[in-house]
């Protein structure tokens, strides 16, 4: 080490400054720290007795900083004492805060983390697959469907049948190809299901790491090994075709799952697809109130128009009649649709009964001292069904009309008031 200003090699130590050895030059007063990395280290070579080698940055910089010890002896010591600062500054480096508040340090965790969680599963658990492949032929497709249900990696998959039936083809070579051990059984009624009774229940001997399996066969008598496999503690799929999908059983759930063999993608359940019809009808009333807007607005412009460039136009008044119009009728269609969507259907008598029940209890709820009179319940009922309460009478052929029908009821007590009649009492069943 050199004097920055004289390039003299006599210093002394003067202190320390930031956690830093300080020096002091005798031949011309400059103080200096002691420097920590090197300029062009990778250009400088460091050449063996032959002149051929190009030493490392790390080993450059440790020669270059032994050589210029001041009057101290090299030893295994003091290259030991430099790859420790090294370390500690290196490692430093890594924990600073810009360091680990970094993208590319987070994106380096979450690779890890992601190895980490695959290399947990592989070690842990593994999922199998049984196949009668005389009930049941799985293609790719399903085979790749089935695997993104587990939660494990599918490793293992094993086809029972009897491979010298013509009637299998050649279905025995793309499953070898797919991976499988094809299990070979005699001819003979459930053969096949006998034998992966046989070898699924002992299936934990030969595979301890399995977690899942998938039984795939549509016949009753697997059953039993389903419910075999359980007792073990294991999760099984019962998987089994019923026309054109194959229903995927979670024995251990009771979840239900369907793939479309035809269209080769999961079928989804009820509410999913009550949830997108929901969604696509939203959509489109979105779009025909957005259509009406822009009609509105265009209708307005030409009105605004109309009136600055032309004057005592008989056809004015047809234009200004436009926009109201156009108000009236979106105003309309929204108001008829929540109509639609609020009124309720009446099928019998008794299903008039409750709803005319359900609409005296919320006006007493609301007003306990308010009388009801057949009039106002008439009121009430058409706001929910949007038909008269007379026709309503009629159509169901309950009599002639409201008033007759709620004094022959049993449930309801009518009492005269002056020219109105009023409903005094619900009598419950």
């Amino acid at each position: 080490m050199k004097c920055p200003r004289c390039e003299s090699t006599l210093y002394r130590k003067n202190g320390r400054r930031n956690d830093k050895q300080n020096y002091l030059c005798k031949s011309c007063g400059r103080q200096f720290l002691e420097p920590t990395f090197l300029p062009s280290l990778e250009s400088d070579l460091v050449a063996n007795k032959n002149g051929h080698t190009k030493a490392s940055t790390a080993e450059g910089t440790e020669l270059y900083l032994v050589e210029n010890l001041p009057e101290e002896k090299v030893t295994e010591k003091s290259l030991g004492s430099f790859s420790l600062t090294l370390a500690e500054e290196l490692l430093q480096t890594i924990l600073s805060p810009d360091c680990l508040e970094s993208a590319a340090f987070g994106q380096l965790l979450l690779k890890i983390q992601q190895k980490n969680e695959i290399q947990h599963k592989l070690e842990t658990g593994i999922s199998l697959l049984l196949l009668d492949a005389e009930n049941l032929k799985l293609d790719i497709n399903t085979e790749l469907f089935l695997a993104s249900i587990c939660e494990y990696s599918l490793q293992v998959k094993m086809a029972f049948a009897n491979w010298r039936n013509p009637n299998i083809g050649k279905q025995d070579i793309e499953l070898y190809n797919r991976g499988y051990q094809l299990i070979h059984v005699p001819g003979g009624k459930d053969s096949a299901d006998a034998k992966m009774i046989a070898l699924g229940a002992c299936v934990l001997r030969y595979y301890p790491t399995v977690k899942e399996i998938l039984v795939c066969s549509g016949d009753g008598i697997l059953m039993h090994l389903c419910n075999e496999l359980q007792n073990q503690g294991l999760i099984v799929y019962w998987v089994r075709r019923q026309g054109q999908n194959l229903h995927i059983e979670n024995r251990n759930t009771g979840k239900l799952t369907h793939y479309s063999l035809a269209m080769a993608k999961e079928v989804p359940s009820f509410e999913k697809v009550v949830e997108q019809i929901q969604d696509l009808i939203k959509n489109e009333q979105e779009s025909i109130n957005a259509r009406l807007n822009s009609l509105v607005a265009i209708a307005s412009l030409f009105q605004e128009r109309c009136n600055i460039n032309i004057k005592d136009n008989p056809k004015k008044a047809e234009i200004e009649e436009i926009i109201p119009a156009l108000d009236n009728s979106s105003t309309q269609s929204i108001q008829e649709e929540e109509k639609k969507e609020d009124s309720v259907e009446i099928f019998n008598g008794k299903t008039l009964d409750k709803l005319l029940a359900k609409i005296i209890q919320d006006i007493q709820i609301k007003s306990p001292q308010t009388q009801l009179s057949v009039s106002k319940l008439g009121s009430e009922l058409q706001k929910i069904t949007g038909e008269s309460p007379n026709s309503i009478i009629k159509k169901l052929k309950l009599g002639s009309n409201f008033t007759k029908y709620l004094e022959s009821s049993p449930r309801f007590t009518l009492k005269a008031s002056g020219k109105e009649y009023e409903v005094i009492a619900l009598l419950c069943e």
